[in-house]
């Protein structure tokens, strides 16, 4: 097999005529013939100015390159897609697989030997994940780092749990228009991803367990030169994985591997996202996420990190405290410590992890946040292939809660009418959303976090149970169940349900059940069977992606991306 410049020779029938043309045009940019018989190793640029997570890139390009120059390799950035979860139109789910065949098609075509992923908001680091498993070219993530933590009258705040409580503190009209204006530009004082528990942090953890990364690359924050100096680690060890050839995704991503991910994933609090994203890592090299076993380590494990939206910390706090080897260290006995990682194993991190004395942030397994992991995987009649619920930031009250279904056919009906001061809705009622998932969205939005309605906000209503086969942000909190599959654009039972009907929730059953019949339910499906809409988009990504996406317990992958899998 060919390396360096000499890998994937553009086509010109001529391979000797196409090195000579290659080796050309490079040397405009000034390259000795020294440098280019070096490895190469790509790095990934996905900065842009629409990514504020990202804002701290074109640094830890410099650092990364650096470190590979220092171990012989010869660095070559290159650009790809860039996604930020609040600049993306309909939402960045949408794009996060064309994010990924971009990734792909652009380590398999240019010359490379190992890349580094520089990655950081929701829907970037998976997708690079989905494109390095699918290359299985040597590969090293480097996260961006999480924000730093603002602050506001002595509090400490955090984008973006604390967004959402204060924005529903201001829509309940217990704060003004000058103080959310003023909380506004504090929330997020640097760049870099959320300083909470939210999806990105989530994902750079569990990246970080399934070995992809360098020990502690997941909690840095993204100002700190320690971070700066992590880059170039990842840098140097980048070209030390493109001499080596190896490791390569295929060697880490193994069911030991995807286990670990799951434990670490129910014992940080992680975002119901990160089960999306780890199906659809886990789908491009032929395995299937076990959701049988994620919900029995949801009983098992404990969440031990005190964070928001779980807990009452931030990342800055878990870094300090140690970071994810610290918590894997309290775990160690659920893990597989031999899992393989681009430095070692991941007893190796858990071996070196620092001991910080007093800290509070890492609990102990006799002192959880919860006694319970932060997921369940729920069934009943209304989740025939499953929904997810974050117990772990729900409200312990609601999590046996029967109640009157107030209807909702998309979020356009919803953004129309919640508000309304005359939707007849009460506070022990079941708000449902529907046509909100992959294919009815499209794109399955962060729109499961049904905001409470105004008139039952301001008389001091903060939770209620609310339903729908959408997401939500790994930052949001509630008694909340997503990602009901089959969604209802596909056919699935929560399209029958109608406002009035009885909604029973139950957490420890691991049920969400309408109280109907299977007579009524199949006399229903066969109506809506017949006034089933049928027609999508025309043309382009659009179409694609209707016709191509799967559902949220297949990770919502696009069918023909997924080996073995038939397309629709």
């Amino acid at each position: 097999m060919s390396h360096g410049l000499r890998k994937g020779l553009t086509s010109y029938g001529d391979e000797a005529f196409s090195l000579f043309l290659r080796k050309a045009f490079i040397k405009a940019k000034g390259y000795s013939d020294d440098a280019l018989e070096r490895p190469i190793v790509g790095v990934t640029n996905t900065f842009s100015d629409f990514n504020p997570c990202h804002g701290n890139v074109p640094q830890l390009m410099e650092a990364v390159k650096r470190g590979v120059m220092l171990a012989g390799g010869l660095p070559m950035e290159f650009p790809t897609i860039s996604i930020h979860e609040s600049f993306a139109y309909p939402t960045s789910m949408f794009l996060r697989n064309l994010m990924a065949m971009d990734t792909e098609e652009m380590i398999r075509a240019q010359p490379m030997d190992a890349v580094v992923l520089i990655g950081g908001c929701d829907k970037t680091l998976p997708a690079q994940m989905m494109a390095a498993a699918s290359v299985d070219l040597p590969a090293i993530v480097l996260p961006t780092g999480p924000m730093l933590v603002g602050h506001y009258q002595g509090e400490l705040l955090g984008a973006c749990t604390d967004c959402r409580r204060l924005w529903a503190s201001f829509r309940a009209g217990n704060m003004d228009a000058q103080e959310i204006e003023t909380v506004n530009a504090r929330l997020a004082p640097s760049v870099g991803t959320c300083m909470v528990m939210g999806t990105a942090s989530t994902m750079a953890c569990v990246i970080e367990a399934l070995g992809f990364s360098l020990p502690l690359s997941a909690t840095i924050p993204a100002t700190h030169a320690e971070r700066v100096r992590c880059a170039e680690a990842t840098g140097r060890r980048a070209a030390e994985m493109a001499n080596k050839r190896g490791p390569r995704p295929s060697e880490l991503l193994t069911p030991a591997a995807f286990r670990n991910a799951m434990v670490v994933l129910q014992a940080i609090g992680g975002s119901t996202n990160g089960i999306i994203h780890l199906a659809a890592i886990a789908g491009r090299v032929g395995h299937k996420i076990d959701y049988r076993e994620f919900d029995r380590l949801g009983r098992e494990v404990p969440v031990l990190v005190d964070l928001k939206p779980s807990g009452s910390g931030y990342m800055e706090h878990f870094h300090e405290a140690g970071g994810l080897p610290r918590l894997m260290a309290e775990i160690r006995d659920l893990l597989d410590l031999e899992a393989p990682t681009v430095a070692g194993k991941i007893g190796d991190a858990i071996a070196a992890a620092e001991q910080v004395p007093g800290q509070t942030v890492i609990r102990t397994r006799e002192n959880p946040v919860s006694a319970d992991g932060a997921m369940g995987v729920l069934g009943g009649n209304l989740a025939p292939r499953g929904a997810m619920i974050k117990q772990s930031a729900a409200s312990k009250r609601l999590m046996q809660h029967t109640g009157r279904a107030i209807v909702f056919d998309s979020i356009e009906d919803m953004a129309k009418r919640l508000d309304d001061p005359e939707l007849e809705v009460a506070a022990d009622d079941v708000l449902v959303l529907r046509n909100a998932g992959p294919k009815g969205a499209p794109g399955m939005p962060e729109a499961g976090y049904l905001p409470i309605p105004k008139k039952l906000a301001r008389q001091g209503v903060k939770d209620m149970v609310r339903i729908s086969d959408a997401r939500m942000s790994g930052t949001a909190f509630g008694t909340i169940v997503l990602h009901i599959a089959p969604e209802s654009a596909a056919g699935g039972p929560l399209a029958l349900v109608r406002t009035g009907d009885r909604i029973r929730l139950d957490v420890p059953a691991r049920r969400i059940d309408v109280l109907l019949d299977d007579a009524e339910l199949s006399r229903r499906a066969e109506v809506a069977q017949a006034a089933r809409q049928t027609d999508g988009p025309d043309r382009g990504y659009a179409r694609l992606f209707q016709q191509s996406v799967l559902q949220a317990d297949e990770g919502c992958d696009f069918d023909f991306l997924v080996p073995g899998r038939p397309t629709m």
